[in-house]
C-alpha cells in the first residue's frame, strides 16, 4: 500500500516518477494570476496566527466549513482565531476526496513540516508549532514567496489602483521575485452598475481627465493601460460572467455615456452595446503593447442574496453558470482579429462542459508568430482538482498543441497556495507517464521532460514577456 502524501504522491507509475522528479520538481514557478495583496508583499507581513494566513480570505474552506454545518461566526464571523482554526480541524476530516484535503495537508507538510493529519485531536497541537514558526522571520509574506521558487507572480489590480506597493517592491532590491499588476477593468464596463459613476470619478482623479464624451473615457482608460505598463504590466484580465456582444458604434457608445453622466437608466442593450465598445478598445490597447489578456467565463455569482447582505462578495457563494455564449465570444475576438489587433488571449470557464467550446474557439484564432496564442485556460476555481485538471490538459491535447501551454497558476489570495503548482505538476507528469505506459508516447524521457520544463515553466516565460 502506498503511503498518504509521500514522495510519489499522485504519481502511479515508474515514468511519472522520473518525470516529476528529474524534471517538474526544480522548475521555479510563475503565478501569472493571483489575488494576492501587494501591500502585505511589499510590507512583508508577518502574520498573528496560522488563521489569519490560512484560513481568512480562503473561500474554499469557508464552503466546506458551512458544507460541514459550522456556523458563520466560526467562519467569517466575530468568533477568535482559534475558535475558527479548532472548527477547520473539525471540517478537514470530512474532505475526503475533495482537494482541500490535499491541499491542506501538503501546505501543513512543505511549509511548516507537519507530517500529521489536521483533526480535532491534534489541532491543539498543530496550532501551537504553527503558531509559533510564524515567530520566525522567515515566515512572512515575503519567506513563503521566496521558498516556493517563485521568480514573478501577477496580482489582480483595478485600474484607478496608485500600484504604490508594486512600484515599492520594484524599489526593493532585497527581494528578487517580481511584483507585477494586472489590469482588471470590469468596472470600467459596468455602465449598468449603481457604482459606476462614483468609479468613474475615481477614474477621472487619476488620469487627469474631465470625462464628458466617450473620446475622453478612452483617453483616461489609455492613460491608465500607459501606466500599468510603466510599472511592468503586461497581463489583463476580464471577468464576463455574462458573455455579451452587441453592435455598435464609438458615436453609440458616447450616446450612452452621456446618457449615465446625466444620471438616466441605461437599457440592457445601450450597456450590451457599450461593453462591446469598451472591450474592443481594450483588446485593442493590448494588442498594441503585447500583452496577454485572459477571459474568465460562466460564472454565477453572490447566489444567495442573504449571505450577500450579510458578508459581501467572493465569500463562497458562487457557481458554475450554464450560459450558451460561444457567437458572442467568437463575434468578439473575430472583430479584434479582423485588423490583426487580437492580443494574445486565454480563455477560461467555470463550467468544464464549456472545455471543447474554449478550445474549438481559441484554435480558430491561432495566427504567427506566437505559438499557442490563444491558450486554453488551466482547471479554474472550481476545476483547479485533480479531474478538472486532467479534463482541461486531455481536452486541449486533443483539440489544440499542450506543448506550448502556459500551465498553472494560483488563483489565489493565500500565501501557502503555491503547493498548487506541486499539485498541478504532479498530475501533468502522472497524464504523460500514463500514455507512455500505455505505449500512446514514446519511452524518450528527455524529449518529453523539455515538454514537461515548458509546461510548467518555460511557456509562460516566453508567452507573457514579463522582465524576469
Amino acid at each position: 500500500m502506498t503511503g498518504f502524501m509521500g514522495d510519489n504522491f499522485l504519481l502511479t507509475n515508474k515514468t511519472a516518477e522520473r518525470l516529476y522528479h528529474d524534471y517538474a520538481k526544480k522548475m521555479p514557478i510563475l503565478d501569472y494570476h493571483c489575488h494576492l495583496d501587494p501591500r502585505e508583499i511589499a510590507e512583508n507581513k508577518k502574520y498573528r496566527n496560522i488563521t489569519e494566513l490560512w484560513l481568512a480570505g480562503d473561500h474554499y474552506k469557508w464552503r466546506a466549513m458551512r458544507a460541514n454545518g459550522i456556523e458563520e461566526k466560526y467562519i467569517t464571523g466575530d468568533a477568535s482565531d482559534k475558535e475558527k482554526f479548532m472548527k477547520w480541524a473539525e471540517t478537514l476530516p470530512k474532505c475526503i476526496g475533495n482537494p482541500l484535503f490535499h491541499w491542506s495537508h501538503l501546505e501543513l507538510k512543505r511549509y511548516f513540516g507537519i507530517d500529521d493529519l489536521l483533526t480535532p485531536e491534534t489541532a491543539e497541537e498543530i496550532w501551537e508549532k504553527c503558531n509559533e514558526l510564524l515567530q520566525d522571520d522567515a515566515f512572512t509574506a515575503r519567506g513563503f514567496i521566496a521558498r516556493s521558487n517563485v521568480v514573478a507572480l501577477c496580482t489582480t489590480d483595478d485600474p484607478v489602483d496608485s500600484l504604490e506597493y508594486h512600484r515599492a517592491i520594484a524599489a526593493d532590491d532585497s527581494f528578487k521575485t517580481r511584483v507585477y499588476p494586472t489590469f482588471r477593468p470590469d468596472l470600467a464596463l459596468a455602465i449598468d452598475s449603481p457604482g459606476f459613476l462614483d468609479w468613474l470619478a475615481r477614474l477621472e482623479a487619476v488620469s487627469g481627465v474631465k470625462v464628458e464624451s466617450y473620446a475622453d473615457y478612452t483617453e483616461a482608460l489609455r492613460s491608465r493601460i500607459d501606466f500599468f505598463h510603466s510599472v511592468g504590466c503586461r497581463i489583463s484580465d476580464h471577468g464576463l460572467d455574462q458573455v455579451f456582444y452587441r453592435e455598435g458604434t464609438p458615436e453609440e457608445a458616447d450616446r450612452v455615456l452621456r446618457k449615465a453622466l446625466r444620471g438616466e437608466a441605461v437599457s440592457k442593450d445601450e450597456g450590451e452595446m457599450f461593453k462591446t465598445q469598451v472591450f474592443l478598445f481594450c483588446g485593442r490597447e493590448y494588442a498594441a503593447r503585447g500583452w496577454a489578456m485572459q477571459l474568465h467565463m460562466n460564472a454565477i455569482r453572490n447566489n444567495s442574496a442573504r449571505m450577500f447582505a450579510l458578508v459581501g462578495p467572493n465569500t463562497g457563494f458562487d457557481a458554475m453558470g450554464d450560459q450558451t455564449y460561444g457567437e458572442a465570444l467568437v463575434k468578439l475576438l473575430s472583430d479584434l482579429d479582423a485588423t490583426d489587433e487580437l492580443p494574445k488571449t486565454i480563455l477560461y470557464s467555470l463550467n468544464p462542459m464549456d472545455n471543447e467550446l474554449l478550445a474549438t474557439i481559441g484554435g480558430s484564432f491561432n495566427a504567427a508568430p506566437v505559438p499557442g496564442k490563444i491558450q486554453l485556460g488551466s482547471g479554474w476555481w472550481f476545476n483547479d482538482q485533480k479531474d478538472g485538471m486532467i479534463k482541461q490538459m486531455v481536452t486541449l491535447a486533443n483539440m489544440g498543441l499542450i506543448s506550448h501551454f502556459v500551465g498553472m497558476l494560483t488563483d489565489s489570495r493565500s500565501f501557502l497556495s503555491y503547493t498548487r503548482h506541486e499539485y498541478f505538476r504532479r498530475i501533468l507528469c502522472d497524464l504523460f507517464g500514463t500514455w507512455v505506459e500505455k505505449g500512446e508516447l514514446p519511452n524518450d524521457l528527455e524529449f518529453l521532460g523539455a515538454v514537461i520544463e515548458d509546461i510548467c515553466y518555460n511557456n509562460a516565460e516566453r508567452y507573457f514577456n514579463l522582465a524576469l
